[in-house]
């Protein structure tokens, strides 16, 4: 069903009347919201079938970004994160870029790699050669192992060969391209793999020794774009102020390191919250950050258009999907999902992309327009004031105290709570 993410006043209401509001316009039911609550989440006898060893689970809080438009689409995205104002920062990028038609969003196929690594190989380079010549034969056995995964359009789709000069001598190593389709990707091209090693080291004539996928996905690849409003962001110096600090994160790997911890923040949310693999998609994002020089750089650029409003842009690896894994077993993760509506990996690829963008402006726009203390303060004095005990009608009052008296630490929020008690 079509879904207007723009709520305002979300954020006043309490968490059920949010489920409620958030059922209402995604067609979800009370069933289906209703393990957002805790005590209706993942159990741990579920829990106990994910991993090992296992002794309880830890709640993380999830909110719901709102004001998304994504390729004409409106989304309501779930993020799972234990930090203030990413959410919030995260909404209010996206009511910026609303007014000018949103984020706009376009991918390559869904291709990961698999790495077959060949040692000891006496004459490498005709090692290369003779494994490229029998590239159909190689694809056809992988192809064998997955006939599911063909039949659905996927499977795999080419093989490359490179060289690599390590400390212990020349490798060979067969990179194999697997289009995965709606998956991850990493259990069809392992599979894949391991077929293939046998063979593989025949004709190289070596031994192998690594079979397994990269997280470097560089073939998998989701670009976002979007323009955010001048006056919005609170006018021209501000768009300025946040070019000159998208320049120095491609220039300073110092700066680049939390410029993209700040698009992480909204990546790594919205995919944990739909269960996916947040190792995996943070490796190949921070490994996409390194130029072609070798220097770790900004996977975000932000320039100023022709008429002076702002135009953000963020290409990265996206290796998410929607079948196998924690998305089909965590009772969050299925919700999630189901909220969002999406239908296929690449569509769930595109929002979050966007998600990662939206953030990333929410957090430039903050250290440029009023430094990021002051943008978290609300937030932070909150979690404070929770922290101290403050509950009900209460942290209201004390969050309004501790930012008054600039002040927010915890001894503090207890002495304000005391005295609030105690009538003084």
């Amino acid at each position: 069903m079509p879904v207007n993410s723009r709520i305002p006043g979300l954020k006043d209401s309490s968490a059920q009347q949010r489920r409620t509001v958030i059922a209402e316009r995604t067609g979800l039911s009370e069933l289906d919201v209703a393990v957002f609550d805790p005590g209706q989440g993942l159990g741990v006898d579920q829990a106990d079938h994910m991993i090992e060893n296992v002794v309880g689970v830890m709640a993380i809080p999830v909110g719901v970004a709102t004001n998304f438009t994504v390729n004409g689409r409106d989304y309501l995205v779930p993020m799972a994160t234990e930090e203030p104002s990413v959410v919030a920062a995260a909404s209010n990028a996206a009511r910026m870029a609303r007014v000018h038609g949103g984020f706009h969003t376009s991918s390559t196929d869904p291709v990961m790699q698999a790495q077959i690594q060949i040692l000891e190989c006496p004459d490498p380079e005709a090692s290369r050669l003779r494994v490229l010549e029998a590239r159909t034969e190689i694809i056809e056995l992988a192809n064998a192992q997955d006939p599911m995964l063909v039949r659905f359009g996927g499977g795999a789709r080419d093989l490359t060969v490179r060289l690599v000069p390590t400390r212990t001598g020349v490798h060979v190593v067969v990179h194999l391209h697997v289009d995965v389709r709606d998956a991850m990707g990493a259990n069809a091209v392992n599979t894949m793999a391991e077929a293939i090693a046998p063979r593989l080291t025949e004709i190289a004539g070596g031994r192998s020794l690594l079979r397994i996928l990269t997280n470097k996905a560089d073939l998998r690849i989701t670009r976002a774009r979007a323009v955010f409003d001048r006056d919005l962001l609170g006018g021209e110096e501000v768009v300025d102020n946040i070019v000159h600090a998208s320049a120095l994160a491609e220039s300073d790997p110092y700066r680049a390191a939390t410029h993209n911890k700040g698009i992480m923040n909204g990546i790594t949310a919205a995919v944990l919250a739909t269960g996916n693999d947040t190792r995996a998609v943070e490796a190949g994002c921070h490994s996409h950050a390194v130029a072609a020089d070798g220097r770790y750089t900004a996977l975000s650029h932000f320039e100023k258009t022709v008429d002076g409003h702002l135009s953000g842009t963020l290409e990265v690896p996206m290796a998410v999907g929607l079948v196998g894994g924690a998305t089909k077993v965590h009772p969050v993760a299925q919700a999630a999902v189901k909220m969002l509506g999406v239908s296929t990996a690449s569509e769930l690829a595109d929002v979050i992309v966007a998600v990662g963008l939206a953030q990333n402006l929410g957090a430039c726009r903050a250290l440029a327009a009023e430094g990021i203390q002051r943008g978290h303060m609300s937030l932070h004095a909150r979690t404070i004031a929770a922290s101290a005990g403050a509950t009900g009608d209460e942290l209201d009052l004390v969050v309004t105290r501790l930012i008054d008296d600039q002040r927010i630490r915890v001894e503090h929020a207890e002495k304000v709570l005391a005295d609030l008690r105690s009538g003084h």
